[in-house]
Order: C-alpha cells, then sequence, then structure tokens
C-alpha cells in the first residue's frame, strides 16, 4: 500500500514543482541532499457534487487513508478535513472545500459554469489529484473571484493539483527550529507568508508553521495569458502531546493564514 502512496505523491509532486520551482531549491536547501519527509499535502476543491471533498478524499481512502479531522474557515466561507495514513511517513493530506452556496448569484454562477465542463464521472480519473485546470476560464471571469475570495479564484486557474507541499521540520537532520528554518530561507532570497506573523502557532497549540509566498507561473485563460500566484512551500513543527506522541491534527486558525500565501494582494 505505501508504494502505491509514494507512487501517487512522486506524480503529485511532479506536477508541484513545474510551477512551484522554489520548492526544488529549498528542499535542496534545508534537506541538504537528503530525502525531505512530507508532513502534508494540501488541496483545494468546491463543495460541487462532481468535485467536492468526498470525491478528492475517495483517492486517498483506497490507498489507506483515514479520516481524522474537521475544521472550519467561516470567513473564508470553507469546509477541511485532514486525512492520515497508517504509516506516520506518509504526508497527511489536508483537503478543503468552498462552500459556494454561501456566495452572491454571480460568484456561484461563474463556479457553477466551471463545474458543468467536467464530466459528471471527473473524480474517477486516476490522476484526478494531479490533473490541473480542466475548465476553461476568462481572465475576466478570474479576477471576478478574486475580488471576492482568492482561494476562489486560485482553484479556478489551477484546478486540482497540491496547492502546498509542508517539510517535516522534526525530521530535518540538520534543523530542529522553526525560526532557524526561517532565517535560512529569507537569508537565501525567499519571501515568507507574515499575514498572522511569521510563524503561526506555537508549542501550546502543539504546531508551529510557516511558509514562502507562492511562486508565480502562466496561466492561460479563454482571452489571454496572465502571471499569478501557483503555489507555495510550508513548514511544519510539531511538538508532543501528554502521551509522548506528536500532534497530527491541524490549528484553524493558524491555517487560516497559511491560505493567504497564494494570496494576489499579498
Amino acid at each position: 500500500m505505501t508504494t502505491q502512496v509514494t507512487a501517487l505523491f512522486d506524480e503529485i509532486w511532479q506536477q508541484y514543482i513545474d510551477v512551484t520551482p522554489s520548492a526544488k531549491n529549498i528542499h535542496q536547501l534545508l534537506g541538504n541532499g537528503s530525502d525531505i519527509i512530507n508532513d502534508h499535502v494540501a488541496y483545494r476543491t468546491f463543495n460541487s457534487a462532481k468535485v467536492n471533498l468526498a470525491k478528492l478524499a475517495t483517492h486517498l481512502l483506497a490507498i489507506g487513508y483515514t479520516e481524522c479531522g474537521q475544521y472550519d474557515f467561516a470567513a473564508k466561507k470553507l469546509t477541511a478535513k485532514h486525512y492520515e495514513h497508517s504509516d506516520s511517513t506518509m504526508p497527511k493530506v489536508f483537503i478543503s472545500e468552498l462552500r459556494v452556496e454561501e456566495f452572491s448569484a454571480e460568484i456561484q454562477e461563474i463556479i457553477g459554469n466551471l463545474v458543468s465542463q467536467l464530466p459528471d464521472d471527473v473524480s474517477e480519473r486516476s490522476d484526478f489529484l494531479y490533473s490541473g485546470q480542466l475548465w476553461n476560464i476568462s481572465s475576466t471571469d478570474y479576477q471576478t473571484l478574486l475580488a471576492t475570495s482568492e482561494y476562489a479564484a486560485w482553484l479556478s486557474a489551477w484546478g486540482y493539483r497540491a496547492n502546498h507541499f509542508t517539510v517535516s521540520i522534526n525530521h530535518l537532520e540538520n534543523y530542529d527550529d522553526i525560526t532557524v528554518v526561517n532565517s535560512t530561507l529569507k537569508e537565501a532570497g525567499y519571501l515568507l507568508n507574515t499575514n498572522g506573523g511569521e510563524i503561526k502557532g506555537d508549542s501550546e497549540v502543539k504546531l508551529e508553521q510557516s511558509s514562502t509566498l507562492a511562486d508565480k507561473a502562466k496561466v492561460t485563460f479563454t482571452d489571454k495569458e496572465m502571471e499569478i500566484p501557483s503555489c507555495f512551500y510550508e513548514f511544519a513543527k510539531r511538538y508532543p502531546l501528554a502521551n509522548g506522541e506528536l500532534y497530527t491534527g491541524f490549528v484553524a486558525a493558524s491555517a487560516d493564514k497559511i491560505f493567504d500565501s497564494t494570496n494576489v494582494k499579498s
């Protein structure tokens, strides 16, 4: 089963670094040539029946993942769940979905038009988790979404791919402090997401997180090509619970700020 998981995430990683070249360089910088353990990988979707969170999760449940937590992001109108594999060296997966019905009729129509372009069984594609943008969208519709929801705009442009991978600081050979990791990144010229502070969370909530600002890459819209934020790289340090085992969940207040790493306006 872990062979299947590794094969899947190899595909997801290749698609991710195609538009996030900084991640490959940071991987080398922090890993010093060694393999890096990924703490988690994150996905975005709409809560539309064809492509909702549960449809993405099906691919994970089939290879040994189980659902382990649910989260609500009221301001961003998101519901999220995270999944863990029985092999703790396999990345956790954090999937969020946009509650489309909570938006204006105009936004609902744009998103409805995107999803309507997809076949009913689109989520059954074996490559669904790395299939990319499967619909056509104009730059005008992208900008309309962007004015209301950075999340929706990103998803409309990039589709089904890892929004970010996450380095597990706990498993790095040469680092065990998120402040040192951040300093190393800044010295190498990388910009960090400072919304909510460079470090989100602390030892009290058992999880510290930081992230780069997303790279930029070109997207072909129906009317023109534009360079927009693509994906980013996150860094996570987990702390032990009373039983000595590392906390494996997520902290909604921190994750809320991590979402902002792809913001056009940041």
